[in-house]
């Protein structure tokens, strides 16, 4: 009950916080992303940041199924596969295991929906995102995915722990419908807000 869920008004589209519903905020109607809606319950602060960090680097691997739950607790946009964001190679051997397949692993089985684990790949080795200043993360992704599939037709959903800017999924996106995806929705558990500065 003490989690920080996020429960009032947000942009469909990036699940920013709106003073009052709205199709979408002035940021996604300015310069519209590549993704189509994002479902993100809970806001990146104690202790969601905390159970997020030990799912990543301490291998609390039970924190996958929790945020899965969470996911799928409420109203969810829908799809007819999932694909969890890919690790680069050393990011993926420097773990151990990828978060947003622990994750995405419970949803497919949950919803009867193929999970896609081989289609999308992260060949670029690009520095953390967390380490980077917000506006040098779009850069810093751009051309960072690659795809060897058709997706022509399908409304994909994307998995991932947190979504900070959106530059990561925006780039998963673009690269899924550069491969004909129809659609493609983000579920990440957390949603990251920038502070005031």
């Amino acid at each position: 009950a003490d989690l920080p869920r996020a429960l009032g008004p947000a942009c469909p589209i990036c699940a920013t916080p709106l003073a009052a519903p709205a199709p979408a905020c002035g940021a996604c109607l300015k310069a519209p992303p590549a993704f189509d809606a994002t479902l993100a319950p809970l806001y990146y602060r104690f202790p969601v940041d905390r159970l997020v960090q030990n799912l990543k680097y301490a291998r609390r691997l039970a924190s996958a199924e929790f945020f899965a739950r969470v996911l799928l607790a409420g109203p969810h946009p829908a799809g007819t596969l999932i694909v969890p964001v890919p690790l680069s190679r050393l990011r993926l051997r420097e773990r151990g295991f990828n978060q947003a397949l622990e994750i995405a692993r419970p949803l497919a089985r949950a919803l009867a929906l193929p999970l896609d684990t081989t289609s999308l790949a992260r060949p670029r080795e690009t520095p953390p995102q967390s380490r980077l200043p917000w506006r040098a993360r779009q850069g810093n992704v751009r051309h960072a995915f690659a795809c060897g599939r058709d997706f022509s037709g399908l409304a994909v959903i994307v998995v991932d722990d947190v979504m900070t800017t959106g530059a990561t999924l925006d780039a998963v996106a673009r690269t899924l419908k550069d491969h004909g995806a129809a659609r493609v929705v983000n579920w990440v558990a957390a949603r990251a807000l920038r502070t005031p500065a």
